[in-house]
């Protein structure tokens, strides 16, 4: 029987990209057809699990992760270690390389960077410094995908940690950088939409963020995991919508957050519905008070 986790060739397609028919194939339990619900379980499981594993990461090393991270897991599935390795950089701001075992023994990964760290310029300098310990690699500054025998991936993970810590900034690590405050008589639909056509947006010329203070008046998870707000700058009475997407993934609590003082990191955003456009903040980062 063949294997039912099929791999994806991670580093011959857009590694930011994952084709559902590809996922579908990837997630296939066997003797049924799975579902929405069953690929995002077990999407969930591996991203907890890596998260665990981080945290131990973290006890290890007396409380200062390692400058990039390289998570495997004998039970992880190669068609969803993408969005892991997504969903943990997003949560400790540092590059993240998450693999599984291809049907043919080899391990496959996908890689996520951060700012300032080019992902397959890395992979390269590993690959020139240390022959024949990458098997395969490809992608572009903030996504690769990579491939390389089971038994070198604790020399890998050494040659990783040792390559991003040239290229991090020690004091930048976890910050959140955003282009400052916006005026009341900057927050509006009229300057999202300016933001919007202004585009396309990328590594290199990232979208414009801004961050400020605000009253959280109410909030609710909404489809699993996002935390839809309303909030009003502590400056203005206006009252805006507020989206905070993947809040509660992972080991994250699923509820909704009391109201009070909150700082947020945010892009503005046109959200249409039913004809009618809203100014909604994109929040990429939220601290309560």
């Amino acid at each position: 029987m063949g294997d039912p986790y099929p791999p994806l060739q991670t580093e011959k397609d857009d590694p930011l990209r994952i084709d559902p028919l590809e996922l579908q194939r990837v997630a296939q339990l066997p003797g049924s057809r799975p579902t929405v619900p069953e690929r995002r379980e077990i999407e969930l499981r591996m991203q907890a699990e890596a998260l665990q594993a981080v945290g131990r990461l973290h006890l290890e090393s007396r409380g200062e992760l390692l400058p990039g991270l390289c998570l495997y897991d004998e039970s992880w599935h190669q068609g969803v270690v993408g969005l892991v390795a997504a969903r943990v950089k997003d949560r400790v701001h540092r590059p993240v390389i998450a693999l599984a075992r291809a049907e043919d023994g080899t391990l496959r990964g996908s890689a996520r960077s951060v700012p300032g760290v080019h992902i397959r310029d890395v992979l390269e300098a590993i690959a020139t410094r240390h022959p024949g310990l990458i098997e395969r690699f490809g992608g572009h500054a903030m996504a690769a995908g990579l491939t390389l025998q089971s038994d070198l991936l604790d020399r890998f993970a050494s040659a990783f940690t040792e390559e991003v810590s040239g290229w991090l900034d020690p004091a930048a690590q976890g910050i959140v950088e955003t282009d400052g405050e916006l005026t009341p008589e900057e927050m509006t639909l009229s300057t999202a939409l300016v933001l919007r056509e202004s585009g396309p947006w990328g590594s290199a010329f990232p979208e414009p963020a801004f961050d400020g203070e605000f009253v959280l008046l109410e909030s609710r998870i909404v489809g699993e995991c996002h935390l839809k707000m309303r909030v009003r700058p502590s400056v203005s009475g206006e009252v805006f919508d507020a989206i905070a997407f993947r809040y509660a993934d992972g080991d994250a609590p699923r509820r909704a957050l009391p109201q009070g003082r909150a700082r947020l990191a945010y892009r503005l955003d046109v959200n249409e519905y039913l004809g009618t456009r809203r100014l909604q903040l994109v929040v990429e980062h939220l601290e309560t008070s």
